[in-house]
């Protein structure tokens, strides 16, 4: 019973570590941070992501979920992966555009909390089973998008970013509002072994490694999250076009078994016209 009890332990362990590691990015982010310490803050909450993506997964292999894991993960989420990123991203490149700059990056942590929050909710309402989307953009991969801007940008020049604020602020913003969208993103959890996904699988390895050899080892990671990121949206865009065309073929349908209907009513009134004069 002992051992049993010590097996709910576990998955909050990787919880915890993940929340140390957001935590302690913070503080490398706190004062006049250099460029290397802001790198390291990255590098942190890129193993918060590692950790937070464990959790969930000890949990049902030692059969140990339960509704305190699920809010124990959220909270965990919005430090490392909400405030922890926010701050990294401020002292990085946003911080010179006084307070647009501060205010985006509080975007980004409210609009984290709104899809957290939005996310519990709906869990708990499912009753059909782990869903094969994720609807808007999940904050841990928000945070990994952040997080892959600095660690390709330090691994390329060893600098803060000069010149690249306001486009950097857009990113930002947009991640935020895909954050709290309803552009629905790919779990992968129905994914099985086949040659399609082995396939998909080497091409993305293929293009990890002619990235890293073209260009730098550092953008590999960016690339990664720009794909997911662009994904989300094209599969969304498919998934919006072929609902308004069922809606379309749905409302012709309908209108032509309407107009057929009122034709056969106008047909039984004739023969009943030419009755009664007969």
């Amino acid at each position: 019973m002992k051992f049993r009890r010590l097996m709910f332990v576990l998955p909050n362990l990787f919880t915890l570590t993940s929340i140390f590691c957001g935590f302690y990015a913070i503080t490398l982010c706190a004062g006049e941070a250099t460029a290397a310490q802001l790198y390291q803050a990255a590098l942190a909450i890129f193993f918060a992501m590692f950790f937070d993506g464990f959790d969930g997964r000890v949990a049902r292999l030692t059969k140990t979920q339960s509704f305190f894991g699920t809010e124990f993960d959220s909270l965990a989420d919005i430090v490392s992966f909400g405030v922890a990123p926010a701050v990294l991203v401020y002292k990085w490149a946003l911080m010179p555009l006084g307070f647009i700059g501060m205010f985006v990056s509080f975007c980004y942590v409210a609009c984290g909390a709104l899809r957290l929050a939005r996310f519990n909710v709906l869990a708990q309402r499912s009753n059909h089973g782990a869903s094969p989307f994720f609807i808007g953009l999940p904050i841990p991969l928000a945070a990994g998008m952040i997080v892959s801007m600095v660690i390709a940008h330090y691994g390329a020049r060893g600098r803060v970013p000069v010149g690249a604020h306001v486009p950097i602020l857009i990113i930002v913003a947009i991640l935020s509002l895909l954050m709290v969208s309803t552009v629905r993103y790919r779990t992968f959890k129905d994914v099985r072994l086949s040659k399609k996904s082995a396939s998909i699988f080497m091409l993305i390895c293929a293009t990890g490694v002619v990235i890293a050899t073209q260009l730098h080892p550092a953008y590999v990671l960016l690339a990664y999250f720009s794909m997911y990121l662009v994904l989300g949206i094209i599969e969304s865009g498919v998934l919006l076009k072929n609902h308004l065309a069922a809606r379309k073929l749905a409302a012709s349908t309908a209108a032509g078994t309407l107009l057929s209907s009122e034709e056969d009513e106008d047909e039984d009134a004739n023969d009943v016209d030419e009755q009664d004069f007969l």
